[in-house]
């Protein structure tokens, strides 16, 4: 079966319309995805950045929030910005290395619904909390997310993504390594997943 990863950081904006659709596009061409949380902030650093380049540059920042806006319309899905942006994620990215499968894909999109359709702060616990309860999961995971099985899987993952050349979210990975970066790439990662499966 074809396979593709699917790098996200919760703080990413283009990350959120990426995450709602993924699921039904791979199932559509028959490609397993595999979510794959990661954090932006250790690999923006290595590029001297301290901060999200949607910040550093404010006319960047501006097309980003004036894209996001036209992508969220001509897709349907709600959007509101967070007062705070880049978001800390780490209490998120945590949890959903915390979880697996489905529960990983289920809570990351319900957190990305939380923080960029309803505008809210990712970092709250209780809104994490209420998430995995809204979503059946098992609130233990808020717990496990502390461990240190759990931050070491998460440093891991910030390494391989750095190994695999990674730079920005959302990023797609094939089998063979090939890297596509961007929401508006995720179709072309998909055929090439299934053309090379």
């Amino acid at each position: 079966m074809p396979r593709l990863d699917f790098w996200y950081e919760f703080a990413s904006t283009y990350s959120y319309p990426a995450a709602i659709r993924i699921g039904t596009l791979a199932q559509a061409r028959g490609v397993d995805v595999r979510w794959r949380p990661f954090l932006l902030g250790p690999i923006f650093a290595d590029q001297g950045w301290r901060n999200s380049p949607f910040n550093i540059y404010p006319a960047k920042g501006r097309y980003m929030w004036r894209d996001l806006e036209r992508i969220c319309a001509d897709r349907g899905l709600p959007f509101r910005r967070p007062d705070s942006f880049p978001q800390n994620s780490l209490l998120a990215a945590r949890v959903a290395t915390a979880l697996a499968g489905e529960a990983r894909a289920d809570f990351s999109r319900a957190v990305y619904r939380a923080e960029f359709a309803e505008g809210r702060s990712i970092d709250d616990r209780a809104l994490i909390e209420r998430l995995l309860a809204d979503l059946g999961l098992p609130a233990e995971a808020l717990q496990r997310a502390s461990s240190d099985a759990v931050k070491t899987a998460v440093k891991a993952s910030v390494d391989e993504a750095k190994r695999l050349g990674i730079f920005g979210a959302p990023s797609f990975v094939a089998a063979d390594n090939e890297l596509f970066w961007g929401d508006d790439r995720l179709e072309v990662a998909l055929e090439w997943a299934v053309a090379r499966a």
